[in-house]
């Protein structure tokens, strides 16, 4: 992310909700995306980096036994903490990725709005710290948004397109329109279908 946090320190103090993620129809068609995407019904372990106010943890945690979720910002972190304080399996932490990563590995990472703010050396070791830390089951999930802008050093195609080379997973789904991309990937390469025996 970015080194200084300085952004995102700015963008929290005009506003507590800076990117509109709780009044914005694109905002919450994102989530809705995101969460008909995933592979799986229920997850055991989750990891949401960059998890900003709580409004795509709150809809994580529903779906899984365990989610932490870290922000950079310490204003979001409050935020979150507050939104998911009624959720006892859910914790809320500060810190960065790649530099702060958890211990213990995870079913399903979450990557949204975040990787195109790391330097190009931040996401190969972001890439890697996913490979080491996903279950020999487990998925991963990127969303970015496509439109150029001056904070963010990559671009949503770059970011995914190097989780695609370097993390070693099959991708299962993707959605591209003009706004965003959404990608899934996971080391379990059958469809929803086969792993219902359906197929």
């Amino acid at each position: 992310m970015i080194s200084s946090g300085c952004y995102f320190d700015s963008l929290y103090e005009a506003c507590d909700d800076p990117w509109g993620f709780r009044n914005r129809w694109y905002e919450r068609r994102k989530r809705l995306l995101t969460m008909a995407l995933l592979p799986r019904e229920r997850y055991r372990r989750v990891f949401e980096p960059g998890c900003a106010n709580g409004e795509l943890s709150a809809q994580l945690a529903a779906r899984c036994d365990s989610l932490l979720a870290t922000d950079l910002n310490e204003t979001a972190v409050r935020l979150a903490s507050e939104r998911l304080e009624a959720l006892p399996h859910v914790l809320v932490e500060r810190g960065s990725v790649p530099d702060d990563w958890p211990a213990g590995r995870f079913d399903l990472i979450v990557i949204s709005e975040l990787a195109y703010y790391l330097s190009s050396p931040e996401l190969e070791r972001l890439a890697e710290c996913i490979k080491a830390a996903l279950t020999p089951d487990g998925t991963l999930l990127a969303c970015h948004w496509r439109r150029p802008f001056d904070a963010a050093p990559q671009s949503a195609a770059s970011v995914h397109a190097l989780f695609d080379a370097r993390c070693g997973l099959t991708r299962l789904a993707r959605h591209e329109d003009a706004d965003m991309l959404l990608d899934v990937w996971s080391r379990d390469p059958r469809s929803v279908a086969e792993q219902e025996g359906l197929a």
